[in-house]
């Protein structure tokens, strides 16, 4: 039994990303919406690395991502009963 809680605990710690880990992953989003929407910016006349830029590179890419979200079909699937619902949404 003992060793059954010491796996199942090693399984969920390693699932977990580290805080380097989550960092260095948001690091990448961020230099590949500026290999995307930089170039845009700068056509716009935007100065670059200058913080109208940058504004201008997030804007560009929450457009973007509400574009796909609102193209993408929703599903969603409710069960149970008056008072008690368990709903899921892919």
């Amino acid at each position: 039994m003992r060793a059954f809680a010491v796996s199942a605990l090693v399984l969920l710690l390693s699932g977990c990303a580290t805080q380097a880990e989550r960092a260095a992953a948001m690091q990448s989003e961020v230099d590949d919406m500026i290999k995307v929407y930089g170039p845009a910016c700068e056509k716009l006349g935007y100065k670059a690395d200058s913080d109208p830029w940058r504004d201008c590179v997030l804007r560009l890419a929450t457009r973007d991502s509400l574009e796909r979200s609102r193209r993408e079909p929703v599903f969603s699937n409710c069960i149970g009963h008056r008072g008690f619902f368990q709903c899921s949404t892919f």
